[in-house]
């Protein structure tokens, strides 16, 4: 049970982090993702600084993530979660909805979970999500 326990836990802080990005809410997202955490976007790959910097400062906003599936394997001290995602967002000045497969990649840490990596892959059309 514990590992059914766990895997509810990091969808429940997933689905947090979608808002505490929304809500531009720094000082939670600085302590949930860990120092060494890595992110993955169309326009590039970066660490926590810059991330946190884009977030701060309206870069990206993520303004809604609709999940429409997400799973979740644990190994160990590390969660591996996929999210299937409809996703608006302020790019640049403009309103963006894409498809992603979210991969989050979570460790645990003094007893916490701490997010990693978060890459996005861009799906071909929104109806692949829908399988």
């Amino acid at each position: 049970m514990q590992n059914a326990k766990s895997e509810q836990e990091v969808i429940d802080l997933s689905k947090e982090k979608w808002r505490w990005m929304s809500e531009r809410n720094i000082d939670t997202l600085d302590a949930f993702f860990h120092e060494k955490s890595v992110f993955v976007h169309m326009g590039g790959a970066w660490g926590k600084e810059r991330e946190m910097e884009i977030i701060k400062s309206g870069g990206i906003h993520y303004k809604k993530a609709d999940i429409h599936e997400v799973s979740v394997n644990i190994i160990d001290a590390t969660a591996i979660l996929l999210n299937s995602i409809t996703l608006l967002a302020i790019v640049g000045g403009n309103e963006v909805t894409n498809p992603f497969m979210v991969t989050e990649v979570y460790v645990q840490q003094d007893g916490k979970w701490k997010l990693a990596s978060l890459s996005f892959t861009r799906l071909l059309t929104p109806e692949q999500h829908q399988n």
